[in-house]
Order: structure tokens, then sequence, then C-alpha cells
């Protein structure tokens, strides 16, 4: 459905630093970097960061958060402790979700800008 998002950052290295590290047990890496902004994708960019002077002011009763597709548990795992050491903040420790689906397997992390981010790995029936 979506081609690609763009969220704003009060400080876009803080936020580089997160988001390099978080992305990458994934398998997603820094694909543009420019002035002022940063995109992140596999192939294409499908994630831009960029610095602004009014960043949407976090709120974790919103709704908002962004899921990102894993290859599998491992890559959830890298991801919650890559963003748990580069300056995230836990959301919900990596495991299987009963409420979500039998075999939903996540983590949950808020960013240092207040975003609520997810990694999702569907494991199948075992």
């Amino acid at each position: 459905m979506f081609d690609h998002i763009s969220i704003g950052v009060k400080d876009l290295e803080r936020a580089r630093r997160f988001y390099d590290a978080a992305l990458a047990p994934l398998g997603y890496e820094r694909l543009s970097n420019s002035d002022g902004m940063i995109g992140y994708g596999s192939e294409e960019v499908g994630l831009w960061v960029m610095q602004v002077a009014h960043p949407v002011v976090a709120d974790m009763q919103s709704g908002l958060h962004f899921c990102l597709v894993a290859p599998n548990e491992a890559a959830v795992d890298g991801f919650y402790a890559a963003a748990i050491a580069s300056g995230g903040t836990d959301n919900g420790e990596p495991g299987i979700r009963p409420d979500y689906g039998r075999f939903y397997y996540a983590a949950f992390v808020v960013d240092p800008d207040g975003y609520r981010l997810e990694a999702y790995f569907h494991k199948g029936e075992i």
C-alpha cells in the first residue's frame, strides 16, 4: 500500500546511529545520505528520516507505530538488542504475541524521538 514513509527527528546524527544499528539485523541499510535526510531499505528507500524544526510530538497513547518485517526470529531479537543498545527504550521484549496470532513473533521499542517501532516475524506452524 505505501511506497515509503517519512519521519521528522530533532537530531539527525542521533537518529542515524539508532537506525543504522536497529535496522541492520532486519536486513535494511542506509541507502541514501543527503544534507538533512537519510533513507533506509533493502533495495529501495522505504523509510526516510529527516531533521526538522517541529517533529511530531511523541504520544504513547496515539496508536501510531511502524511495523518492520523481519526475515526470522533471530532478526527480531537482533533488532531489539541493537535498538536498546543504541538509545531506544523497551516497549515489549521479543516473543510470541498470542493476542496477535499463534505464530506472531515480535519485539517493540521506542526510538530516541518517541516513535514506536515493531519488528515482526510470522513463525508459521510448528
